[in-house]
């Protein structure tokens, strides 16, 4: 278990304040954020590389604040990949390890074993980072923490050596903090979501919460989502027990169906592009709330995806399609659709 208690530290002009989380026993954690939002910081202190000045660092029960990196008894693996220039690659991995058959295991399962005879010297980054990473795992650390440590890997060998240390992880149950720009990454291997921004814990909750009900809508934004709208919003119908409340967002000339309770406080409504399905024609019957009439004025192709933003009232809205769903409908700038987006994807913030 990991625990941070209104955690702080300063880092030259930089400061880390007030954080506190608890990450269980065994389960994935994902610190997102902005370049410079404190997140390799707050693996550092967390570590006892950096110092806290404020708070507490518990690990398994136990307060650490005080205690060297060394005493903490954990793993750390840098995006750089720092390995001892002065070892093999084998030498590298078996630093430390207790278990010759373990280091070998890992080895093996995350394809560094052919890198055994290399110098470090002759390492491309990516091969640094999985010997980095083997190292780390060598001693059997029950707490594991990773800043990017798939960086420099390319696509492929990245989604191996993922796989495969995400497989470790559940097998052997250690507990993994890991520091992230890929969005993809902490839906695909977080049990909790940290975002911190300018040194501060803004919101902690599952990355599947954390991307659909961000608390803001700079998170929103942050995190990609595809529609933030500014406006203003009403509850047109109490739902009390019976349910949540229906809620009336308006923006220029867009007005969207939202369900949840609204406080009077929140100016802000934001739609997740998958969450936006795109029609040549009314349908008969539908489960969404919002059928909105509208022209497509740009189609941005990226990968199997594309981005297909629609002219509604004078605001754009852009739905996520794949390539052969635009192609299916016929899709192409000037050419009118029905937009529809059900009530509960519509988040107020």
């Amino acid at each position: 278990m990991i625990e941070a208690r209104a955690l702080g530290t300063q880092a030259g002009a930089f400061a880390l304040s007030g954080v506190s989380f608890t990450l269980p026993r065994g389960a994935w954690g994902i610190v997102l954020g902005p370049a410079g939002a404190g997140k390799t910081t707050l693996l550092e202190t967390i570590a006892g590389v950096r110092p806290a000045t404020t708070g507490q660092v518990l690990l398994r029960d136990v307060d650490v604040t005080r205690l060297a990196p060394e005493q903490r008894r954990l793993g750390i693996v840098y995006q750089h990949g720092y390995l001892f220039p002065h070892l093999s690659v084998e030498a590298n991995v078996r630093y430390g390890a207790t278990d010759r058959a373990h280091a070998a295991m890992v080895s093996e399962r995350l394809g560094v074993t052919p890198l055994y005879e290399r110098t470090v010297g002759s390492l491309s980054g990516g091969e640094r980072q999985v010997v980095a990473l083997a190292r780390a795992l060598g001693p059997r650390p029950d707490i594991l923490l990773l800043d990017e440590p798939f960086a420099a890997l390319d696509p492929r060998r990245r989604t191996r050596v993922r796989r495969e240390l995400h497989a470790m992880q559940r097998e052997l149950g250690f507990t993994v903090l890991q520091v992230t720009h890929d969005f993809g990454e902490a839906g695909t291997l977080g049990d909790l979501a940290l975002l911190v921004e300018e040194g501060r814990l803004v919101q902690a909750a599952p990355p599947a919460q954390l991307f659909r009900r961000p608390a803001t809508a700079a998170i929103a934004e942050f995190l990609g989502a595809e529609n933030v709208y500014a406006g203003t919003a009403e509850t047109v119908d109490r739902g009390g027990q019976s349910g949540p409340d229906t809620v009336r967002f308006q923006t220029g000339g867009l007005t969207l169906i939202g369900i949840g309770t609204y406080d009077g406080e929140r100016r802000h409504a934001v739609v997740r592009g998958e969450d936006v399905v795109l029609a040549r024609s009314r349908p008969g019957a539908s489960s969404a709330r919002n059928v909105l009439d509208g022209v497509v004025v740009e189609i941005a192709p990226e990968g199997a995806l594309a981005r297909v933003t629609v002219d509604v009232a004078g605001v754009p809205l852009v739905a996520c399609l794949t390539t052969a769903s635009v192609a299916e409908l016929g899709l192409r700038q000037g050419v009118p659709v029905v937009a529809m987006v059900k009530a509960t994807a519509v988040h107020l913030c």
